[in-house]
């Protein structure tokens, strides 16, 4: 991440709730990831949870990125809750 995005992302984090709602849930998710990723025998369920896990945890990045880019780009509405 280059630094002006890290440096938008820490202004993100300190001034809107939705992004910070987002982060967190997108850390929760990599900490379940690494749980479900380290049992040696998953279940169908545990499986099907991975992928579904991945795929939310995708959405939310993309929904950061695209408040980042909405930040860059002078839409300050996109980024305060």
């Amino acid at each position: 991440m280059p630094l002006a995005d890290r440096q938008i992302r820490d202004h993100l984090l300190d001034q809107s709730e939705e992004f910070r709602s987002l982060a967190a849930q997108h850390s929760n998710c990599e900490v379940r990831l690494e749980e479900l990723s380290s049992k040696q025998l998953p279940t169908q369920q545990e499986r099907l949870e991975q992928v579904g896990i991945k795929k939310r945890k995708l959405w939310l990045k993309d929904r950061m990125a695209a408040m980042i880019r909405a930040f860059e780009s002078g839409y300050p509405t996109a980024a305060a809750s």
